[in-house]
Order: structure tokens, then sequence, then C-alpha cells
């Protein structure tokens, strides 16, 4: 007694593990939205997406820049401009000095540069003016430091930046939407993994039962093969028959393998155990009207048309001036942020800049813009009416669905009903095991039929659920 107590509670812990682990629906809807590594690179385009619109808005604000320029050069107007940009300029860097020099050795000669009465004179002055002074030409070599800082902003550009921006929104919302899109089409995919289950092991439970039935009919035969009344024949007639259910049910048993890696696939973690819904799929309630306004192409489709109508801006911005302005904050010196304060210097301005001809391209880029906008609102027409027409298909698809799994529902059962009749009839040698065989056979027929059919059903309804965007 003891002993069968311990075996039941084993077999209770291993049933609550077992059930511990396994997956509901809704636990793995969950999982999938955390895990699937599709679903994780759509989030990060969504992410760039939005560095980009945050990229886009950042003009408006203009940028400031911090300029570092060093130099060390000899070259005369290098120099001069060094001392000048520096406020270090001073008359001898003109050559003043050596000029002064000069003058006062004319002056200790007797020499009166007020009357120049001759042509010899007046010549000897012009040399003396256009002599070359070492100072001016042949400077020291110098180090030259310049910081900088520059601010820089637009203030009208044609409404061209608004337009980029929206642009940017635009395209974020589209990553959103391409994000959800994804998400509904894995959700799709495993909710009809989980129904396909469901189907499966249905399926197998029918057969499991056509095969003990199979173990009933072989057993009966071997004892009337044994008093005589059946021959060796009808035993091998039921072995190959038992063969084919064993090979289907070995088929069942592959596909829910391959299930469960699909599933694994999804979730992105090993999945052995899931359990499925125990009830057909229901169908949807909700009309054309509600699925048309919640589908994500036709979403898209309008984000698009939004687009192409903010490229028009940007094209009709050519019309408009582009106005700017700067700010300029510098300092320098032969030594980096010398004197820094007493060398500072500032600059402001302003700087207009607009078009007037460029040979007609500005107006056939306006002109090709209106035309792709047009374009774009027709494509977004064709949408609406295309994916009317698939709503329609696919309910005109489910419908017949539903009536093909009654009739088949009603022929399975009639079907099970025929063998049992044949098997009796079989005990009393009234069919042959011919007969019996054949009714066995439109069994499995039919379970694998209403197992098709069910399972077109399934995604055909999901297939509508996609189309309204898993909103239900």
């Amino acid at each position: 007694m003891k002993k069968i107590v311990g075996i039941l509670f084993v077999m209770l812990v291993t049933t609550n593990s077992a059930n511990a682990t396994a997956l509901t629906m809704d636990m793995a809807v969950s999982i999938l939205k955390e895990n699937n590594l599709e679903i994780k690179i759509a989030k990060l385009d969504q992410s760039i997406a939005r560095k980009d619109e945050n990229f886009a808005n950042g003009n408006h604000y203009g940028k400031i820049d911090f300029i570092q320029d060093f130099a060390y050069s000899n070259d005369a107007g290098n120099v001069f401009g060094f001392k000048i940009t520096s406020r270090e300029a001073t008359y001898r860097d003109f050559g003043f000095s050596e000029y002064q020099a000069e003058q006062q050795q004319i002056a200790a000669s007797g020499g009166d540069q007020t009357k120049i009465d001759t042509q010899e004179e007046q010549q000897a002055v012009a040399d003396q003016n256009d002599e070359k002074y070492d100072a001016l030409n042949y400077p020291d070599p110098r180090a030259f430091f310049q910081s900088k800082i520059r601010y820089e902003v637009p203030f009208f550009t044609g409404y061209k930046l608004t337009n980029y921006v929206e642009i940017m929104k635009s395209m974020t919302k589209m990553k959103t939407l391409d994000k959800h899109k994804l998400i509904n089409e894995k959700i799709y995919q495993l909710r009809k993994s989980f129904y396909d289950m469901a189907l499966l092991q249905n399926s197998t439970k029918n057969l499991k039962s056509i095969l003990n039935n199979i173990h009933k009919l072989e057993n009966m035969t071997k004892n009337m093969i044994n008093v005589g009344y059946a021959k060796k024949v009808d035993l091998l007639e039921v072995r190959a028959k038992k063969g084919n259910v064993e090979r289907l049910l070995m088929d069942l048993k592959l596909n829910q393998k391959l299930l469960y890696h699909y599933i694994s696939f999804l979730l992105n973690k090993k999945v052995t155990s899931i359990i499925p819904p125990k009830s057909a799929v229901p169908m949807p309630r909700i009309n054309s009207k509600e699925i048309l306004e919640s589908n994500v192409d036709i979403k898209k489709a309008l984000v698009g048309l939004k687009i192409k109508k903010n490229m028009l801006g940007v094209s009709e911005a050519a019309n408009y001036p582009m106005i700017g302005a700067f700010a300029e904050l510098a300092t320098a010196d032969d030594t980096f942020l010398g004197d820094a304060a007493d060398h500072a210097e500032y600059s402001l301005g302003m700087r207009l800049s607009w078009n007037i001809y460029n040979g007609g391209i500005d107006k056939a880029s306006i002109e090709k813009a209106k035309i792709d906008l047009i374009k774009t609102k027709t494509q977004v027409q064709l949408a609406r009416k295309g994916i009317g027409l698939k709503i329609a298909k696919i309910r005109t698809q489910i419908k017949s669905s539903n009536e093909k799994v009654i009739s088949l529902e009603k022929e399975l059962a009639l079907a099970n009903e025929i063998y049992n009749n044949y098997e009796g009839r079989y005990r009393e040698k009234l069919s042959s095991m011919s007969d019996v065989i054949i009714k066995q056979s439109e069994q499995i027929q039919k379970i694998l039929e209403l197992q098709k059919v069910k399972n077109t059903r399934n995604e055909r309804i999901f297939a509508l659920e996609k189309l309204a965007n898993g909103d239900l």
C-alpha cells in the first residue's frame, strides 16, 4: 500500500512539474515581445529613427564651434598679420626705425629735404623711399595662437528645416508602425503554432483510438484464425493497416517536434511543453471599416503621404531667401591664451542668400514633387481598395471553411459508426476483412481532411486579425 502511495505521489509531482514549465499562449506572447530577436532589431530601428529626429530638430538652434589655431612662420605677411590680430603691431614693424635712422644721417650731413631743387636731388629722395627695410620684409619668426568661439544660427530657411523635422518625425512613426506590424506578424505565427499543435494533438488522439481498434481487430482475427473462421490474409491486411496508422502517428509526432523547434525560435528560448488552446479560434467581431481604420499598411501609406507633402515643402524652399547670423569671440597671442582679455575681439554678422535663377532646376524639382505627391495619394487609394478586397476574400474563405468543418465532423461521425458496424459484421462473417479495412481507411481520411480544413480556417482567421493589426 505504501509503495502504491509513493508511486502516485511521484506521478503527481511529475505532472505538476510538467504543468509548471508548460507555456500558455498568453505567457508565450509576453515572452515573444521581450525575447524575439527580430522584434529587438525593430525596436533598435525605432530608436535610431528617434535619434535622426533629434538630429534634424537640432539644426534649428544653430551650432557653437571652438577653434584653436597654432602657427609658426617667418613669412612677412603672416608675421605682420599675426601681430595685427593679436593687437601688438608697432611702427617698428613697418621699418620706421630704419627710415628714421636714415633721416637723422641726412640731417647730420647738412641736407634739407624741404628744399629739393635739382633733378638729381629728387631722384635721390625717390631712391631712398624705395629702399627695402628688413624689419618689414625679413621679420623674425613668430608663433601664433588664436582661440575662437563661433556661434552660427539659421534665422529663416524657407521652411526647409521645419519640413525636414516633420519628415524625420514621420520616419520615426513609420519605424514605429513597422515594429507594430512585425510584433503583430510574430504573434500571428505564435498563435497559429499553438492552434496547429492543438490540431496535431487532436488528430493524434483520434489516430491512437483507431490504432487501439486495430489492436483489438488483430487479436480478434488471430482468435478467429485459430478456430478456423478467418484466414491468414485477413491478419496480413490488419497488420498492413496497423503499419500505415503507426506511420501516420510518427509523422504527427515529428510535426509536433518541428513545431516546438519553431516556437523555441520565435521565443528565443528552448520550449519543450505548451498548453494548446482547448477550443477553436473564435471569429473576430470586427467590421471591415474598423479593419481599414486599424490596418498598419494603410497607416504607413498615410505617413508616406505626409512625407511626400513635406518633401514638396522642401522643394518649395528654393523660392525663399536663406537668412543666417553668426557671433564670434576670439583672442590671439604668441603664447596660448596670453593676455587673452586684452587681445579679445568679437564679430557679429548676418547673411542673406537668395537664388534668383538656376536654369529652371528649382521649378522642375517642385513640379516633380507635386507629381510624386499625386502618385502617393493614388497609391493610398489603391491600398484601401486592395485591402478591402482582401477582407472580403478572407471572410468568404472562413465561411467556406466553417461549412466544411461542420460537414466533415458529420462525415467523421458517420465513418466511425460505419466502421463499428462492419467490425461487428466481420465477427459474424457477414463482411470481409477488406471491407473493414476500407471503412477504417475512410475514417483516417476524414480525420486528416478535418485537420486540414480546421488548419485552413485558423490561418484565415489569423490573416483577418493581421489586417486589423491584431487589435482585437
